[in-house]
């Protein structure tokens, strides 16, 4: 018997909540993070010196900078999250339970990658915007009023949202084969789960490079996993690091690429790589109950 789409979303959000409920680190952890970084700006030095021509190309690139750490923190959870969302399902055996309720295994995998691709970092650069804000306004008391001023604009504001949006959606398209790999080994896995994500592509990596002095795949697994920022924005993104040249981007739009997103072949590529995987998944969801 099909479930009629109506259905299967409300499952899906609702699965979704008690991803939520299940997992209050996915909230806690970037609240903690806001916080370290609201007494850095209380009580740490910021009255950076700030060049007269950078202009408001300061503020972006600070901004951004706090969206970076934020950015950092996901990834290293999100990772974790994907490796542990369906072997702790099996580990203690709740997946018993879940498989009793009307609610299919495509249900299940499809909230678990909806929380880990577009839930959590939501959640992560809403509390980045809302720390933003707040860093903004105590960085316009405390600092000299050319910082302080690059912070405080709408215009700033309102690219940083767009930024946020963009980079929500690029990283959910370009990450999608890695989410599901991981979310592969994780349904798949009795044990160590780290390991055996690390383990097969090392042994595929090595065993080319031995037998047919290639390194296609290595450079593949590289390009995915470090190629999104080269993809996704423009040169000028370089820029960020640098706050004394006119290398700084003089906005959120300079920094932007989708152009170039859209129309790359690894961005599609990897997307199709990314749906046979989220099959796969599925598929050995269906078969297997146990971790032990």
């Amino acid at each position: 018997m099909t479930t009629p789409p109506h259905a299967a979303l409300n499952n899906t959000l609702w699965l979704i909540r008690r991803e939520l409920w299940e997992n209050r680190s996915i909230w806690l952890m970037p609240l903690i993070l806001g916080g370290l970084l609201l007494l850095a700006a209380l009580f740490g030095r910021v009255d950076i010196e700030v060049p007269a021509h950078a202009g408001s190309g300061v503020g972006v690139s600070l901004l951004f900078g706090f969206g970076i750490t934020f950015f950092l923190v996901m990834s290293i959870y999100s990772t974790w999250y994907l490796l542990d969302c369906l072997y702790t399902d099996r580990k203690d055996r709740s997946v018993l339970f879940w498989k009793s309720l009307p609610v299919s295994d495509t249900e299940t995998v499809l909230s678990k990658l909806a929380t880990a691709l577009l839930v959590i970092p939501v959640v992560y650069f809403v509390v980045a915007d809302l720390t933003s804000l707040l860093i903004a306004f105590i960085i316009s008391v405390r600092a000299s009023s050319l910082l302080g001023g690059s912070l405080w604009r709408m215009d700033l504001w309102l690219q940083l949202q767009a930024l946020w949006l963009y980079l929500i959606v690029t990283l959910a398209i370009w990450y999608l084969p890695v989410a599901g790999w991981l979310m592969l080994v994780s349904a798949w896995a009795r044990r160590a789960v780290m390991l055996w994500s690390i383990l097969p592509p090392l042994a595929l990596y090595l065993a080319e490079r031995w037998f047919l002095g290639t390194d296609v795949l290595g450079t593949q697994i590289a390009g995915r996993l470090f190629g999104y920022i080269a993809v996704a924005f423009h040169a000028r993104a370089d820029g960020l690091a640098h706050l004394d040249g006119p290398a700084v981007a003089a906005s959120a739009w300079d920094l932007m690429n989708p152009a170039a997103f859209l129309s790359n072949a690894a961005t599609w590529a990897g997307a199709a790589v990314g749906f046979a995987l989220i099959y796969g998944v599925i598929q050995v969801r269906y078969r297997r109950t146990d971790a032990g």
